[in-house]
């Protein structure tokens, strides 16, 4: 396709948060004082609901604030990272304040799921686009995978058999979500937006800038976890093979993407990986930007240098999960 019709970004949506990353530390660290200084400092930021906040690094120093500020979420990785070590910790040490503040978290996540299967941004839930069934960022995602992982591998395995089946009934109300929640343009299945309504799972605005569309980067999240799904049913095997037709049909080749509030975004390289853009018109299928006036731009250098350089509207989201549906065995 042309590229004015589409775009993505080098960057990923999945880079995991301190705590998460250090769920995954040799054994033997978790035996040692520096672990154990760790682990209180997580412990200190778990709010009296059970999440932690985002967009910090509650592994770095203790909080000493006012609790009833601690603002917790699911959002960009929170909550599912701290939950990941302090399981990790529970099975190598046996202290059982790592175990009931995992239990506490735990449970915290399962009220915080939808009837319906999706998950907001907070639970409590807060006013605004804040209720929407959220993708962005893969927030919904990150939670179906740490719930996955609950039922599958021994750092959780000392969960009891009631929360055991209780991860399990999230999983499939979620996916039963991710499915009622693809985008069908003229009776054609597609992909997904990067939220939805928690009502009627239509596309929804977030943020000035963050518009109903069809999201190349929230999509790829969705679809790389649909396919580890053993034995899919019917219609999840139907909305990957449709979302990764739609991946085939929009990518864009022979261009790199730069972020940069002042110089050109786009560049012609035959070289380069292929690119899928941010953001697509529902109905037009084609790539847009906005400032935080929201008002629609078809060239990403029409929008003011402090989104252009702020935000990720390019990227190669769709070459892992592209890889990944070649290895499919439902093809």
């Amino acid at each position: 396709m042309a590229l004015a019709l589409l775009c993505v970004l080098p960057g990923s949506l999945n880079a995991g948060t301190p705590a998460e990353n250090l769920s995954k530390q040799p054994d033997d660290w978790f035996r040692s004082a520096e672990s154990r200084r760790i682990l209180e400092n997580v412990l200190s930021w778990q709010s009296d609901y059970g999440d932690w906040p985002k967009n910090t690094d509650t592994t770095r120093e203790p909080f000493t604030g006012d609790r009833s500020k601690l603002q917790g979420t699911f959002d960009n990785g929170a909550t599912t990272g701290e939950l990941r070590l302090l399981a990790r910790a529970f099975k190598l040490t046996g202290d059982a304040r790592y175990q009931a503040a995992f239990h506490k978290g735990f449970d915290h996540v399962l009220r915080g799921q939808y009837p319906n299967g999706g998950w907001p941004q907070y639970c409590p839930l807060r006013k605004g686009y804040y209720t929407h069934i959220t993708f962005n960022d893969n927030c919904m995602i990150r939670i179906m995978e740490f719930l996955s992982d609950t039922t599958t591998t021994e750092d959780f395995s000392f969960l009891n058999q009631d929360r055991h089946a209780a991860a399990l009934k999230a999983v499939e109300r979620g996916i039963d979500c991710i499915v009622k929640c693809q985008v069908i343009i003229d009776g054609v299945p597609t992909v997904w937006c990067a939220q939805h309504d928690e009502v009627t799972f239509a596309a929804a605005n977030a943020r000035s800038y963050e518009l109903a569309s069809l999201s190349g980067a929230e999509s790829a999240g969705i679809l790389k976890y649909l396919i580890t799904i053993d034995k899919p049913a019917l219609d999840v095997i139907r909305a990957v093979k449709a979302g990764a037709a739609w991946f085939e049909a929009t990518k864009i080749e022979g261009y790199s993407y730069r972020k940069s509030k002042d110089q050109a975004a786009i560049t012609k390289d035959p070289d380069a990986r292929p690119l899928w853009a941010r953001f697509y018109e529902l109905k037009t299928n084609r790539p847009f930007f906005c400032d935080r006036d929201g008002v629609v731009k078809y060239d990403l250098e029409e929008i003011g240098s402090e989104r252009r350089g702020g935000y990720t509207w390019y990227g190669n989201w769709g070459e892992s999960m592209a890889n990944d549906y070649k290895k499919w065995p439902h093809r």
